[in-house]
């Protein structure tokens, strides 16, 4: 599929308004064909047609009346001169279109996974003429609410979303869920609302993560996470954690489950609740639910005069420590992140290219199958060596 030739719905409903004001004489103040009629005439829903009259209205080429109608705007010479220039398709493309720019929110770039998600975005979407902007919520979500808006604001035909942790939906989203704005969420989803989404199976990385401490001798086996709130990330990883016990016959320990804290310094170890429960061998293996607690977590044990792995095992979802494959010094759960930002800068390419409807569509969601790579950073319980 050729995706730079193929023209969204909304932009064919737009070159034929632009058509009709050109060729009709229409003046500032005439009526243009009603949603209902460019509904029946295009056989398209009612967000499509409104989704291309409110790109007319922002450009001052048509105004829309509530309760009356659309109608031709001031700038209607400006269409009729720049037609008789340019074919009618181009006159169309106005300043935002042409300009080929789709969105990317993440909360960070502060590690390798980042780093990797956003190359492969770039890759896709750069090959196929797009350019991408950039912006981070820093985990805020009034800061991701500002994002979007500013990325619609500028044009962006889409929009890539790694949603910031929040255990209540960002309205934002939810409204251009609601208005057909073509978005796809990475990493994370939104309970309960249809979208298109790509990530890794969180569930199947914490019981690969699992099985392998398991075969090494270890259990006593601990999961952390230092997310503020039970995430569906977070949640999905420790079910995949508590049904891989389960399956091996094990007793659930829910002080094994850690996740109320946080490790804002290493200052002050010693008094960190975490540094005791490792120095007191609680626990001889760890599964961290990110990479950058798996290295905290890793500097805890240092301190505490633990050897890794001799004393105790880390496993890290994601690679923290290497952007080379096959240089890791994590043993950690690969989730392909480089192939996630790929599969999703493809998926919109093919939502803006084809213009489908909200209500006509199916989404596309994709799991990848994690892998499990061996590093430094696991052996098996001293008790068994």
């Amino acid at each position: 599929m050729n995706m730079n030739t193929r023209v969204p719905l909304y932009q064919k409903i737009q070159q034929y308004i632009l058509e009709q004001i050109r060729t009709s004489g229409l003046q500032p103040g005439d009526r243009i064909p009603t949603e209902k009629e460019l509904m029946d005439q295009f056989k398209v829903s009612k967000i499509t047609v409104v989704k291309a009259l409110s790109g007319l209205a922002d450009e001052h080429i048509i105004d829309r009346v509530p309760g009356k109608g659309s109608f031709v705007g001031n700038k209607k010479n400006q269409v009729i001169q720049g037609a008789e220039s340019v074919s009618a398709q181009n006159t169309v493309l106005t300043a935002k279109q042409s300009a080929n720019l789709v969105g990317l929110v993440i909360p960070s770039i502060l590690d390798y996974f980042a780093i990797r998600l956003i190359n492969g975005v770039q890759r896709t979407l750069g090959s196929h003429g797009y350019r991408v902007i950039i912006l981070m919520s820093e985990g805020d979500v009034e800061k991701e609410k500002e994002a979007l808006k500013t990325l619609k604001a500028i044009g962006a035909e889409g929009i890539l979303i790694f949603p910031v942790d929040e255990e209540h939906y960002n309205e934002e989203i939810l409204s251009m869920k609601f208005s057909g704005y073509p978005f796809v969420l990475m990493d994370r989803f939104l309970p309960g609302v249809e979208t298109d989404y790509i990530a890794a199976d969180g569930k199947l990385g914490a019981q690969l993560a699992v099985d392998y401490l398991w075969e090494l001798g270890h259990r006593q086996i601990a999961i952390c996470s230092d997310s503020p709130i039970q995430t569906v990330t977070v949640q999905e990883r420790i079910e995949g954690y508590i049904q891989a016990l389960k399956y091996k016959g094990a007793m659930i320990n829910p002080a094994h489950i850690i996740t109320d804290f946080q490790i804002d310094s290493l200052d002050d170890t010693e008094n960190h609740p975490l540094f005791r429960y490792m120095k007191n061998k609680l626990a001889t293996a760890y599964i961290t639910l990110n990479g950058r607690l798996g290295v905290q977590m890793y500097q805890l044990a240092i301190k505490a005069g633990l050897r890794i792995p001799g004393d105790l095992s880390i496993i890290s979802f994601d690679e923290p420590t290497s952007v080379v494959d096959g240089f890791s010094i994590f043993t950690h759960i690969k989730q392909f992140e480089y192939e996630i930002g790929c599969k999703a800068a493809t998926t919109m390419l093919e939502i803006i290219q084809t213009g489908t409807d909200e209500g006509e569509r199916s989404y596309s969601k994709i799991l990848l199958k994690p892998e499990l790579v061996q590093g430094q950073t696991t052996g098996k319980p001293s008790s068994a060596v």
